[in-house]
């Protein structure tokens, strides 16, 4: 039992790159008159490559109840890395409100995020699909204060812990630390880069593409494992730590891009969900050092974290 623990992390690590994306996020846009609707959707190309026929396969993971389809037409936009979809369908009568079911988690990664934005005539509303989240019901009504601060709150909860590669940054964090002190000064420099580049990519005309922040920050975690590994004395790990959460602050800066969001309430909800993630890894890693203190399980996960890292990075770097 006591080295079982150290081996099923060092799985998961290892399979964590073939499937890993930080940012992995659609859009689309669905304007609503009488009955008749077109759709506009945004997809990265990334996420279509695997696909054999995406132009049927999208389409046919977003649904709007009562909705038939009369048109579709899809096409690869190189330029943006973007796969574009257009479609046409028609209600057997005029809506005033509109069910919807998202699944494009089931054909691209489980951390993938869906903004939907529709509009009824002036009327407009949105809804976020992910994971847990596939099914909405667009009322086309003006949010109250309080539904903004849950739904963009709650966006940056979700987003922080939405897929294998974000919980695995908490992880690399918590290998890195050696006490509950440089603990605290890690996870506070991570969540202070976080918020210094989503606050300053708002003002900066360069965008990085997802594939260049993903190899950076691959590196970055197969850095931290090194430290832990090679440089068990090496002091300042909560630089590194910064410049982790200055990467993983790119993934908030591309959402809130996308979604027009508050980036003071997505970083508070980010913080609350990062800060929560990050005790309950401690705790769990202090429980296994003492139960199988004698397999070592910092130095095999960082061994494993290494690993994962440099992958990851070989992967991005080839496609």
């Amino acid at each position: 039992m006591t080295g079982a623990m150290p081996r099923a992390l060092c799985f998961a690590l290892l399979a964590g790159p073939l499937s890993a994306h930080v940012m992995s996020m659609s859009s689309g846009d669905l304007s609503i008159l009488g009955a008749r609707a077109h759709y506009d959707l945004r997809m990265p190309l990334y996420e279509v490559a695997h696909m054999q026929n995406p132009e049927r396969t999208l389409l046919e993971h977003i649904r709007f109840s009562g909705a038939r389809l009369v048109f579709s037409e899809c096409r690869a936009d190189p330029a943006r890395d973007t796969y574009l979809c257009t479609a046409n369908y028609e209600f057997a009568a005029p809506v005033d409100r509109l069910d919807v079911e998202c699944t494009f988690t089931a054909i691209t990664v489980p951390n993938h995020v869906h903004l939907l934005r529709a509009s009824l005539g002036e009327k407009r509303d949105e809804a976020i699909f992910d994971l847990g989240f596939t099914r909405a019901t667009l009322r086309f009504r003006p949010p109250t204060a309080a539904e903004i601060v849950i739904t963009q709150a709650g966006a940056g909860f979700l987003c922080a812990l939405g897929g294998t590669v974000q919980v695995l940054f908490l992880a690399a964090l918590v290998l890195a630390a050696r006490t509950r002190r440089e603990l605290l000064a890690i996870a506070a420099s991570f969540l202070l880069g976080q918020a210094a580049s989503v606050l300053t990519m708002a003002h900066v005309p360069w965008q990085p593409a997802p594939r260049f922040v993903e190899a950076a920050t691959a590196l970055a975690v197969a850095y931290l494992a090194v430290e832990i590994l090679l440089l068990p004395q090496a002091g300042a790990r909560w630089l590194v730590a910064g410049v982790l959460g200055a990467l993983h602050g790119l993934y908030f800066h591309l959402f809130l891009q996308t979604t027009g969001y508050s980036p003071a309430l997505v970083l508070v909800g980010a913080a609350l969900a990062e800060g929560a993630a990050i005790a309950v890894l401690a705790l769990v890693l202090s429980r296994v050092a003492r139960l199988a203190k004698a397999f070592r399980p910092v130095q095999v996960a960082a061994s494993a974290l290494l690993v994962f890292g440099m992958v990851w990075f070989l992967l991005r770097l080839r496609s």
